[in-house]
Parts: C-alpha cells; structure tokens; sequence
C-alpha cells in the first residue's frame, strides 16, 4: 500500500472476519455450477455448427446425387469431406467458439462469417491445386447454404439463451469493482439488459458507505479494492468490471491482472474517456505501453459501396414481394377515410439534403394543422412530437403503424437512394435544425428504414437513449451490425413496442 492511501479509504471488515463471510454472495461450489452452463452452451454451438455442416454436405448430395461410383471418390471422398472439414476448422481457428463472443453482440456472427469465407477461400485454391471439375458446386452452393443453416441455428440457440437470462439464469457472476457511482450505473445497466448475461453479485468501494452501507443497490459490498483479487480467488467470480475510480493506476491494474492469472476470471477495463465499440475500437502496443486506438468513422470506401448495392437490391426485392399487400394495404386506406393512400413529408437525410419521406397515410386529411392545437398533450421525448392515443389516427392507421406497416413505401425512397434499409431515425427539418453539433452527427449517414432506435423501443426511449444509439450506430457501423439490426426489425415490428 502506497502512502497516503490509508487517508483515501475508512475502515471496512477484512475478508476473514465473520462480518464479511456473512456478505459472500456465491462460494466456490455455487460458482462453479454456474459456470457449467457456459462450457454446455459453448458444446452446444460446437455440436450444432458439425451437424448443420454435415446436413448440407448430406443434402447436396442427396440433391444433385452421384452419377456413378467413379465421382463418388473425388465428390464425398475429397470435396464433401474436406468441405466439412474446413468449415470445422476455419471456424476453430478464428476463434468462432469462443465463449466471450458467444450469445451476444455482432462478433460472433462476424467471426462466423469470417470463418465461413476462409473456408470459401482456402477450398478454391485446393480445387485449383486438384483440378477438380465439381470444386464450383461446392464453392457457391455448399458454402453459402451452410452459413444460412449456422446462422440460423445460431440465433435460435442465442434466443433460447436470452430467454433463460431473461428468468434469471445462465448469467456470469460479476464483481464490480470501483467507485460506487460508476458501480451503480453499472449495476442498472445489466439489470436493465439481462440477456448481455452479466449479474453484478458482489461490490468493492474504495471506501465503507457508513451505517447501513454494506449494500449498493441491493448488492453486498464485499470489500475494498485491495481486496479484489482475494475475494475473486474465493468466491469465484466470472467477470471483474473495473470501473472508473481515481484509485486504479495502471500499476495498480497491471497488479491485479497479475493476481488474477491462472484463474477462470475474466477482467474487464470500462473505457472513461469515451463510448466507443466494434470495429473501430483496437488495442495496440505503443512503445510497451497498451493503448487504446480508434480508427475514424468509414463514411466511404468497399464496406459503404457494399451496403448501398445491398439497399437498392434488397429494396427492389421487398418491393416486389410486397406489391400485392402494398396494393391491398392503399385500397384499405382509401376505404377508411377520404383522401390517397399516401403521405409525403419532407426529412432531413444525409449531410441535412432535405427528401420527400413516403409512407402510407394514417391519419385524417389536414391532420398536420391541428398539431398546434395538441401540443400541450406531446408525450414525446426530447424534440419528438408523439401522442399514444392520437385523435388524428384513423382506424386502419392505427393498425399499420402498431406493426410498421405504414412504413413499407420507405422502400421507395431506399431504391431512389435518399435512404437506407439501416440507419438513424429520418428527423423532420424543425427537428434537425435544433440539433445541437453533436446531435447533427447522426446526419453524417443516410437516414434508415430501421436502425437501433427500432429494434429498442422506438417512441417508449427517452430522447438522450435514442440519440446515444444513433451516434452509437453512426460511429461503430459495420455490415455485421446491419445484419443483426435487419434480423431482430422483424420481431420488434411483430410485437409493436413502442409503435404509435
């Protein structure tokens, strides 16, 4: 202990005393049981990824059969085998296993991806080595079909997980460890977010709270940070959180991570300077020193020319399977009450070039002038207008907008090219012409059809959340991220949170 350090803490039960037994919130055994589950689910994907692969192999086979015993040596005993093979391997060496990426995030889908392409690769090249006449097949229809098939097994094993931590179980045991305002906002964060799988059990404060203190939020403080490591080794934490706190020196976190080696826990170092995740965040070694590198913002470039190709094809798509319930959708429209079944307004896309948004109309004719009128009844957070029980809503408007149906003629502005399938919330002018500059970053990118605001409740977030993760996708956007987004709009739109 350095000096003065005995003036920065008062005095706290020692991790021997009777006091702090009593405040164990998990022993070694307890700890351990919940820790199974995390190598049964990590079995789980494994067994999973090996049986959807041999399912394609197997049906590709069975579909396009085998003309004689002649190809039955160069399609199943090299081309079939191999493939299955390499995508078990690709995936092992890319780390698409590993239980940190597993259940939650865009990473393990990117990963999978990755691996998946490797496999792609590397198969190419040995059909050149061998001449192989059959290596296309296996190149454009197996690889392709066995990343639909993991990718759906994958997300019905991480809804299955979700839904148990959603109950309260196959959660990491965490130890928080920092300032108890940086630990109380950390503890409201997993609870608000369950199926991030993190269950704070156990506090360490720089400091006793007083009289009654031995809580945070219902969570037993445990201890001082210089206790950390102890009561990590005995009560068998999964996670250590550091969050920020004037005590942890990077001499002091160097120690802990040496006290912590050899064991099962997982550290994890909150960044203070900023919100910053995905593909842009890098750890590099600067002259020994580990630093923190944010790669800019990619506003252009191949990953950008993929997502606009993958807007107007995808829009195109969707429009033609569409057609027919867009059409009976407009005749609804014009039934319920007088007027066109459309409605044009103008937004303020990328770089603030105002476009005319075109969507299907919910309310009354005139409706727009009569706002003025409801204004004291806004129930909108922050700059948004939005009432749950809108008089100017017709009948078959309230419908459409509960599952976002009034939504799809979206597609045409997506193919024209004013937006995009993802991205943030299309702002009216007068709300983007109070932006303040920071808020005026979600203009950087072209407005979205959906986007994170959707998948996470829509009008129910408070303004400054719905801001946070517009910037959020602004800054960290990748293909990935996309993907995921466009996967859960659909069970956002099916259970209608937030859509009024």
């Amino acid at each position: 202990m350095e000096q003065g350090e005995e003036e920065m803490v008062r005095p706290f039960p020692s991790a021997q005393s009777p006091q702090a037994t009593r405040q164990r919130p998990v022993n070694a055994r307890i700890s351990r049981i919940r820790i199974d589950w995390e190598q049964q689910y990590r079995r789980a994907v494994i067994i999973s990824d090996a049986v959807a692969t041999a399912f394609v192999v197997a049906g590709i086979g069975g579909f396009f059969g085998v003309r004689d015993a002649a190809d039955w040596h160069e399609k199943w005993g090299i081309l079939a085998f191999g493939t299955e093979l390499l995508v078990l391997g690709a995936l092992a060496v890319t780390r698409a296993w590993a239980p940190a990426v597993l259940g939650q995030g865009a990473e393990e889908f990117r990963r999978l991806g990755r691996s998946l392409f490797t496999a792609a690769v590397v198969l190419a090249l040995g059909g050149i080595a061998l001449t192989s006449h059959n290596i296309k097949l296996w190149i454009f229809v197996a690889i392709p079909a066995i990343t639909l098939v993991t990718m759906t097994e994958r997300y019905l094993l991480r809804v299955w997980l979700h839904r148990r931590r959603n109950e309260g179980r196959c959660l990491r045991p965490v130890l928080a460890a920092g300032s108890p305002a940086t630990v109380r906002d950390l503890i409201a964060r997993t609870r608000k977010y369950p199926h991030l799988g993190w269950k704070v059990e156990a506090v360490c404060t720089p400091y006793a709270l007083g009289p009654g203190g031995d809580r945070l939020d219902g969570v037993p403080v445990v201890g001082r940070l210089t206790d950390v490591a102890n009561h990590v080794h005995r009560d068998g934490y999964r996670v250590v959180a550091i969050t920020p706190d004037p005590y942890w020196s990077p001499d002091r976190l160097q120690r802990l991570a040496w006290n912590l080696e050899n064991g099962e826990a997982e550290m994890v170092v909150a960044p203070v300077l900023m919100e910053v995740a995905g593909p842009r965040l890098h750890v590099d070694a600067v002259l020994g020193i580990p630093m923190l590198r944010v790669s800019m913002p990619a506003f252009t470039g191949g990953p950008r020319a993929v997502k606009a190709v993958v807007d107007r094809l995808g829009a195109a798509v969707l429009l033609v399977l569409f057609a027919p319930l867009m059409l009976f959708v407009g005749l609804l429209v014009m039934a319920d009450s007088h007027g066109g079944p459309f409605y044009r307004q103008h937004r303020t896309g990328k770089d603030g070039r105002q476009f005319t948004l075109v969507k299907f109309r919910t309310m009354a004719v005139g409706s727009d002038r009569a706002r003025a009128e409801l204004a004291e009844l806004n129930e909108g957070a922050g700059l948004l207008f939005k009432l749950r029980h809108d008089p100017r809503v017709t009948r078959v408007g309230g419908v459409l907008r509960r599952y976002s149906i009034d939504e799809l003629p979206q597609l045409f502005n997506v193919l024209a090219g004013s937006m995009s399938l993802v991205g943030p919330r299309p702002p009216l002018p007068e709300e983007s012409a109070a932006y303040n500059p920071d808020i005026r970053r979600r203009l950087l990118v072209k407005p979205g059809l959906t986007g994170l605001w959707q998948i996470s409740g829509r009008s129910d977030l408070p303004w400054d959340e719905a801001v946070r993760l517009d910037l959020r996708y602004v800054e960290d956007w990748s293909l990935a991220l996309d993907a995921v987004i466009l996967w859960k709009t659909l069970r956002a739109v099916l259970r209608g949170q937030g859509a009024y």
